[in-house]
């Protein structure tokens, strides 16, 4: 089954936000840093769930 757009942008989502991790963890911002990649990655969780 092909990837829907759903899936690419989710994923693509999900790369950026673990890049902006890693960017923020650099600058000492760790709760914050953690909530967010809890949170970005978790699109592309429940995207892959509903399919």
């Amino acid at each position: 089954m092909a990837e829907s757009v759903i899936q690419q942008k989710s994923f693509k989502f999900a790369l950026e936000i673990i890049h902006l991790y890693i960017k923020l963890q650099g600058q000492r911002e760790y709760v914050l840093s953690k909530q967010l990649l809890r949170s970005g990655i978790s699109i592309g969780t429940n995207v892959e769930e509903a399919i």
